[in-house]
């Protein structure tokens, strides 16, 4: 922060000490630990009381906050210093060290046992005390920090990186849809775009054309009835899961927008909501004119009765098009995410069923929409048959349920024969024992090489999933299922753990589907960008990456085996992958641990370097190295890390960094690496993904995300 900013920052805290203080202008300690809600809060109270009142004022607060803005290094050093020096003796002893330290685990959210926190505390105070008198003094201090350059530096700053407000990003001056970059990223879907409104425009005016002769308002209604032949069938087309799982594989997956599927089946659906609105209302408004010759019916029998004899069947096209309009409008509603994502997916799901009823009525209500849905609707009607004799064929078993600490559920499906998927693909999963006919989408998380079916499941984001974890729900028919399931399940023989059971769930999958990650192995430089659960697609990947990098190993050195023979054909350009996996709290890493200690395993046997797979962990919760509550407990992290070759929080080799990742410094790294071009794949909250999506295209990398 520069010196205006400094300055913003001191006039913002006098504000916020005003709004705090009340009438009497003091802060107390209780109302000063309110407000900062930390352990530290009575440290710097502490030294900010210079006259040891026991409450600060306006000025105590500015005078100590203004010497360390504009002090020197010594003083803002002196100051970290004062907040160690719990007793006020001059130096820093090992218990007030663990102290500290204590915490800081407890700012940072990480839980420790109390033998690691002693290992942590030795750590650091026999690096800081060089000439080991028991203590620590300011110039020891001193000297240990200036071995931590990036901690020096985010120190010295300025102090108010200790205590400053929220700051609103800057927006550039030209919008990201302007910029070359946004164009080239997405080529693919702006074509498709184009060419989708194109047809539309193309078929409202030939058919505004045909009737040139017969009204405004006939002219406008055709126009949107001939629109509504095409998008109500395109609509179809973009969620044929299988025939869009089998041109991944073609060359139409690098032009067609293949990953966006479901967005444009979303933007489609719009479209022919507000096409039905104007069609309707253009006939409505013909035939009140109608209506007003002599001799002609009266609105409400166009409307509501087959007397004037409108439509090819019987005369039914005022109402079928009424029951159409009330169709649609009740699947629009119901697929809004207030309702889809509030707990009631099962009246979006049975209200999305209507399609059925929509598309008998339109065949009934138009005399050439037939002709539009033919080839779409054996397409679709292909898949669904296909779809229900494949998931009768298999008869699969859920064999294990693993519930863990971090609140995923790990299900275990014995892999039925010739079920062939490719790595990050997902199934839909049918438990009929708990609904029999709901359907959820599950990504598979064991690789394709495995014998077995892994999906990890967030527990607290399906109700579903909560029976499986034997969690009381609302309702009889949950607790029968519940029951159900116990009685089928058993703990692990030898392993008395309640977490871990052996079981016989009967099951239903459909899929597997593809999604954007299948093109990782045609990648140069893969980019893996995983938040919280959103990791569970490149779980199936980076197991992948390890054998298909074992068989190459093997190749290249002469060596084969059965595994490599089988791997040896499949296209892989991969020269390094980056893994950036962001998480809340240390739980949340649990349940991929095991995983990620193995591909460390793997990799040190075939890469001894370890360059090809790089693995980046955040921690958002933990304080980060530029906070003064938590520098003491980055620089112990880093020590007893390189003293024992392994993370304190998760027991990787790989250290785990606090806070947010800073993309202003790891994009640059990453286009300063130069192992080809470099595709980012991503799977999280959509804010991150804008976030991420921005930096991409300031790179010119590619930008891929998974969606549901």
């Amino acid at each position: 922060m520069d010196l205006d900013d400094d300055a913003k920052w001191l006039e913002w805290v006098a504000q916020q000490f005003e709004a705090i203080a009340g009438e009497d202008q003091e802060i107390d300690l209780e109302e000063f630990r309110t407000a900062l809600k930390s352990f530290f809060a009575e440290r710097f109270f502490a030294l900010f009381d210079a006259d040891g009142s026991g409450t600060i004022t306006l000025d105590e607060l500015l005078e100590a906050l203004k010497l360390l803005v504009h002090g020197s290094e010594t003083d803002k050093l002196q100051f970290l210093f004062q907040v160690y020096d719990v007793d006020g003796s001059g130096s820093i002893d090992s218990d007030e060290l663990r102290t500290v330290l204590k915490s800081c685990l407890k700012e940072s959210s990480i839980s420790l046992p109390e033998e690691k926190l002693d290992d942590l505390t030795m750590a650091l105070f026999e690096s800081a005390d060089a000439d080991n008198s028991g203590s620590i003094t300011f110039e020891e201090l001193r000297r240990e920090l200036e071995r931590f350059p990036e901690v020096m530096e985010n120190l010295t700053i300025s102090a108010a990186n200790w205590l400053k407000p929220p700051r609103a990003p800057r927006k550039s001056g030209r919008p990201r849809y302007l910029s070359p970059a946004y164009w080239q990223n997405n080529s693919s879907r702006l074509l498709f775009l184009g060419g989708f409104g194109c047809v539309n425009v193309l078929l409202f005016a030939c058919a505004v054309l045909r009737h040139a002769n017969s009204g405004v308002w006939v002219m406008l209604a055709r126009g949107c009835g001939q629109c509504l032949n095409f998008d109500c069938t395109f609509i179809g087309v973009l969620m044929l899961r299988r025939c869009l799982t089998w041109l991944r594989a073609t060359w139409a997956a690098r032009v067609l927008p293949l990953d966006q599927n479901v967005v444009l089946h979303q933007l489609v659906g719009y479209v022919v909501v507000a096409l039905t609105a104007v069609h309707t209302g253009a006939h409505v408004a013909n035939f009140a004119r109608m209506s007003q010759a002599k001799g002609s019916h009266c609105l409400w029998e166009y409307l509501f009765t087959t007397r004037p004899g409108i439509g090819w069947i019987y005369g039914t096209a005022s109402l079928s098009g009424l029951l159409l309009q009330v169709l649609i409008g009740l699947m629009l509603v119901c697929s809004c995410p207030f309702i889809r994502k509030s707990g009631h997916f099962e009246v979006f799901y049975w209200t999305h069923l209507s399609y059925i009823f929509i598309w008998a009525l339109l065949i009934a209500h138009g005399p050439n929409f037939w002709k539009w849905f033919v080839v779409p609707g054996f397409l679709f009607l292909l898949e669904k048959i296909v779809g229900v004799a494949l998931m009768h064929i298999r008869a699969l078993h859920i064999v294990e349920i693993n519930l863990l600490p971090s609140k995923v559920t790990h299900l275990v499906i014995r892999r039925p024969p010739f079920f062939c998927y490719k790595p990050g693909d997902y199934v839909y999963l049918n438990i009929p024992v708990i609904a029999k006919y709901e359907w959820h989408p599950f990504t598979i998380s064991s690789a394709p090489e495995q014998p077995d079916l892994d999906l990890p499941v967030a527990t607290n984001e399906d109700e579903m999933i909560e029976i499986l974890s034997y969690t009381p729900t609302r309702g009889p028919s949950w607790g029968t299922a519940s029951t159900g399931i116990a009685g089928r399940c058993e703990e692990v023989s030898g392993k008395p753990d309640d977490n871990q059971q052996r079981c016989n769930i009967k099951c239903y999958i459909d899929g597997p589907y593809g999604t954007p990650t299948r093109r990782i192995f045609t990648s140069e430089h893969a980019v893996l960008i995983g938040a919280g659960i959103g990791i569970t697609p490149f779980a199936s990947i980076l197991q992948s990456i390890m054998y298909r990098y074992r068989a190459r190993q093997q190749t290249s050195s002469g060596q084969s085996d059965t595994q490599g023979e089988s791997l040896k054909n499949e296209e892989m350009k991969l020269r390094k992958v980056d893994f950036i996996w962001i998480n809340r709290d240390q739980k949340s890493f649990e349940w991929f641990v095991s995983l990620l200690t193995q591909l460390e395993v793997d990799q040190a046997e075939s890469d001894p370097r370890g360059r090809f797979l790089e693995m980046h962990l955040y921690m958002t919760s933990a304080l980060s190295k530029n906070d003064v509550k938590a520098v003491g407990l980055q620089m112990a992290l880093d020590l007893l890390a390189k003293k024992e070759k392994r993370d304190s929080i998760t027991g990787l080799k790989t250290r785990t960094l606090p806070g947010r990742p800073d993309w202003n410094q790891i994009f640059p790294k990453l286009a300063l690496q130069r192992r080809g071009k470099v595709h980012v794949f991503f799977c999280g909250s959509p804010a991150l993904a804008k976030v991420i999506r921005a930096h991409c295209e300031q790179f010119g990398f590619r930008f891929f995300k998974e969606h549901f």
